[in-house]
């Protein structure tokens, strides 16, 4: 079985990261960038099920420009067995995002596709289910676990109030959430030997794919700011400070 992860890179998770002083977008210039948490979740997955004997081969994509090399060496030194990278220096949204990772479905057809549940730089969360719609997949999103048994997959996903289990046929599409496992720690030598991998180059161009943006990116502004908070004494204290600076009449 062929597992294919799409991997995107992000600001790095310690960074603040800084609105442009015209609020058209956030400042990326000189900023640290690195491998999607949640994406790094779904190589770690795919890796421990070749491991398992499950899968024979992990492939990892990246969508982007020559830098996201980076991310896919990084999943190269986690024990994945290839990666592409479909090179393009259009901003995509999660509709182009996933057109084009369909295309690439059609060409390498991967038994089980894996993405995480969202990019932390845009909390979208839907290049996972448009995928799985124009494939015409089941999908089990926001998955904590999995257990494939031949063509069978149990999921369990996680749900307002608890999880949920699911079960479905491959081919299909899952997103993953944090807890379906802790990705390993990677180690230098593994990151040597990464480098000296190579990396399919696609032109997304040479996809034939529509990538025109459906959405306008009107304005970027900070959320409003927290009010400072003060420490009381006693719950009688707390109720009168609510009374008075809050208006709550308990």
């Amino acid at each position: 079985m062929k597992i294919l992860v799409a991997i995107k890179r992000v600001v790095d998770y310690n960074i603040k990261v800084r609105i442009k002083p015209d609020g058209s977008n956030v400042d990326i210039d000189g900023v640290k960038m690195s491998l999607n948490p949640f994406d790094e979740n779904a190589i770690e997955e795919a890796v421990r099920l070749k491991e398992k004997g499950i899968a024979s081969e992990v492939v990892i994509v990246s969508l982007g420009s020559a830098a996201n090399q980076d991310v896919l060496r990084h999943g190269l030194a986690m024990g994945a067995d290839r990666a592409i990278l479909v090179e393009t220096e259009q901003d995509m949204q999660p509709l182009a995002v996933a057109k084009l990772l369909k295309s690439l479905v059609d060409r390498e057809q991967p038994a089980l596709t894996i993405l995480g549940k969202q990019a932390i730089d845009d909390d979208a969360g839907q290049t996972g289910q448009m995928l799985a719609a124009l494939l015409d997949y089941p999908q089990a999103t926001f998955t904590s676990a999995i257990t494939v048994n031949g063509n069978e997959v149990v999921a369990t996903r996680e749900v307002d109030g608890g999880t949920e289990t699911i079960g479905f046929n491959l081919p299909a599409v899952i997103t993953a959430d944090l807890r379906l496992n802790d990705p390993r720690f990677v180690k230098l030598p593994n990151l040597m030997m990464a480098r000296k991998k190579s990396i399919e180059t696609i032109s997304a161009t040479d996809l034939g794919v529509d990538t025109q943006p459906r959405l306008q990116l009107l304005k970027v502004s900070e959320p409003p700011a927290r009010k400072s908070g003060i420490k009381v004494s006693s719950v009688q204290e707390l109720l009168e400070k609510l009374r008075a600076h809050e208006g709550i009449q308990l």
